[in-house]
Order: C-alpha cells, then structure tokens, then sequence
C-alpha cells in the first residue's frame, strides 16, 4: 500500500493544525471575553490579515464579477456571520464534547453537498477514512454533561447541524470561483461580509460601547492575537487552498483531524490529561487520514 497526499491534501492538513492551534488560544482567551466578542474579533483581524498579505503580494485585486461578488457575499453571511452563531449557540448548550460529535456532520455534509452540486464521488476507502476519523472524535469526545437538561441537548444539536451544513456549503459555493481565481481576494470579501454583519450582531444584541470595550480588550490581548492569526487568518487561506486543488471530500475529512490535533495540543500546553481512552481516538483518527491517503 503506498500513501499519497496531493497539495489539496496537505492544505487541509494544515487547515486542521492552524484551527487547533488557535482554539488552544481562544481557549485561553475566553476567560476573559465572550463568545461573541471572540467570533468578532477573531474576523476582524482575519481581514486586516488578508488585506496585508495582499499588500505585500503586491498583485492587483482580481476584477470579479457581480456574480462572483454575491456567490462571495452570500458565504460570508452563511458560513461566517450565521454560520458562526449558530456553532456558538451549539457549543453553550451542548459543552466542548458533544459539540465536537455533532461536527463529525461536516465530512458527511460535504460529502452529499459535493455530490449534488458537482456530481464529486470520493473513492469507498476514502469513505471508511472518513468513518475512522469520526469514530476516533467520538471515542476522544463523548462526555455527556450531567448538568444539561434535554431540551438544552436536542436544541444544541439541531444548532450544531445547522451550523456545520451552513459551514459546508458555504465554502462549496466558493469552489467555481476559485477554480480561476486565488483564494486570498475570495477569503478577503467573505470575511468582510462576516465581520460587518459580526459588528452588526454585537451593536445590536448590546450597543455601540459594547463594541468599543470589545476592540479595546481585544487587541491588548495576545493569546487573542495569535489564535485569530493562526485560527482564522493562516487556516481559512488553507481550509480554501484545500478545497481548491483536491476533491471536496477528502479534504472536509483532513479537515475534521482538527479536534484530534486539539486533544494532543491541550495535553502539551494546557497539561490535559491523556487518557487511554484518548489515545485511542488519537489512534483511530490518524489510522483514517492514513488509509484517506493511500491507494
């Protein structure tokens, strides 16, 4: 058997280490700012990431057209702004574990999304890889609160499925444009979108000085900083690049070896415990992305 991984394969690979890499930081950076604050700032200087990059690029920003710019407009405001709401509600009512099962629905997701929209079939080996990541974030994850009522659970996963099919199609909807385009001017406008809609959400939901407070602290605080470079800035520029040069469906499974990079990280930096039970899940995960790779 020999293994195999394409650019695509490895941009989603890299997706999944920068995501991980910055929720250990805004794991941290959530003992002092709300989940909101977080999603709204983490975007903001996602932008301002983007907008240097291209700066530094020096190339021309791509002429669009009207067309591309609603595709664009319409994922931010899907996978950014509403999509991001949706996963923060999840993740308050269901707690980290079960909202990391609930997002083992994104492979899936994609996988139906890539098929009806583009006719994408990913090979059945690739499928059991799939099956082996997500039974690996199972393993690692499965910890039902003892202080969540029903209700709270059955709401949180109707929220945690919304969020990761919003999520989905929101960067399938991407794939034609960024098959003639480069993804960073793509990441630029979606996370533009999101953002306004983000500030608008937070105006909204608790007033102008709310805002002002949330910019203030935010980037005084470098566990922030780094966790939306790494997290939002590094890895959407890999979560795009992977769906551009390989097929939807194996990078959404490279993608979701994120919350098992998680489990390693925590243990190294925040001094988790490593169960067996964990390496277990560790073991089941990368035995999946290996056999995703092989052919």
């Amino acid at each position: 058997m020999e293994f195999h991984l394409n650019q695509g394969d490895i941009f989603a690979i890299l997706t999944a280490l920068c995501w991980s890499s910055g929720v250990i930081f805004f794991q941290v950076s959530g003992r002092i700012l709300g989940s909101l604050q977080i999603s709204l700032l983490k975007n903001i200087i996602g932008v301002i990431g983007f907008i240097g990059f291209l700066a530094v690029q020096g190339d021309e920003f791509p002429l669009f057209t009207y067309h591309d710019l609603w595709i664009m407009i319409i994922s931010g405001t899907f996978g950014v702004a509403v999509g991001d709401l949706f996963f923060l509600a999840s993740l308050r009512r269901l707690g980290a574990g079960l909202n990391a099962i609930v997002s083992t629905a994104y492979s899936p997701t994609v996988f139906l999304l890539a098929f009806f929209m583009f006719g994408e079939v990913i090979s059945l080996q690739a499928y059991f890889g799939g099956v082996l990541v997500i039974t690996g974030i199972i393993i690692g994850t499965l910890e039902i609160p003892k202080d969540r009522g029903r209700e709270n659970i059955a709401w949180g996963v109707l929220y945690g499925f919304t969020a990761q099919a919003l999520t989905a199609f929101s960067v399938l909807l991407l794939k034609p444009i960024m098959e003639t385009h480069p993804v960073v001017p793509i990441a630029l406008v979606r996370f533009s979108t999101g953002a306004l809609l983000s500030i608008g959400f937070l105006v909204f939901a608790k007033g102008l000085p709310a805002l002002r407070e949330t910019m203030k602290q935010g980037f005084k605080h470098p566990p922030l900083i780094m966790g939306s470079i790494l997290g939002t800035f590094l890895s959407v520029i890999f979560w795009l690049a992977g769906y551009k040069y390989t097929l939807a469906g194996r990078a959404a499974i490279y993608n979701q070896l994120s919350t098992i990079f998680i489990i390693l990280l925590a243990a190294i930096f925040l001094k988790e415990a490593m169960t067996r039970r964990k390496w277990l899940a560790v073991s089941c995960a990368l035995s999946g992305a290996l056999l995703v790779s092989a052919y």
